[in-house]
């Protein structure tokens, strides 16, 4: 069905405003800063929007204009911004954890390390008692003295 020239001015009016308002943030319920929301809230068919339909242009320029906001930082779209912002914060507390489980490696291999060189150090004391205690020509020496008998000097 043909549109008169005057109708469709005013489908891009209405198109354009619902532009604006999707730009400004105020996305109706169950919508998106996208262009089929574009087409609920302008009440025109969505399908218009494409190829070489009357409003390909709207939609383009509709679409640079959300991505000029999102390359400056603003998304229009707060659920968007949302799901962005956990999109970061997931990566960075993944990174936390890999951190997190690189240093717990560290710490036990470094204490498997110590308890290894600590049962080798035991081992070596054992033997050097049992080699001391088999040896008749080693005499022990008595043990001092703790108390103090007069002064030293």
């Amino acid at each position: 069905m043909r549109i008169s020239a005057a109708q469709r001015a005013e489908n891009e009016n209405r198109i354009r405003a619902a532009m604006d308002r999707l730009l400004r943030g105020e996305i109706p319920p169950g919508g998106k800063c996208d262009v089929k929301t574009l087409a609920r809230e302008a009440d025109v068919d969505r399908t218009a929007f494409y190829g070489t339909r009357p409003y390909g242009h709207l939609r383009l320029e509709f679409e640079r204009r959300v991505q000029a906001l999102q390359d400056t930082g603003e998304i229009p779209d707060r659920r968007e911004a949302q799901i962005i912002r956990l999109k970061a914060e997931n990566s960075r507390l993944k990174e936390r954890l890999d951190q997190s489980e690189r240093k717990n490696d560290e710490l036990s291999d470094f204490r498997t390390q110590a308890l290894a060189q600590l049962a080798a150090q035991h081992e070596e004391i054992a033997r050097l008692r049992e080699t001391a205690a088999g040896t008749s020509g080693i005499r022990r020496l008595p043990t001092p003295r703790t108390t103090v008998i007069g002064s030293c000097s």
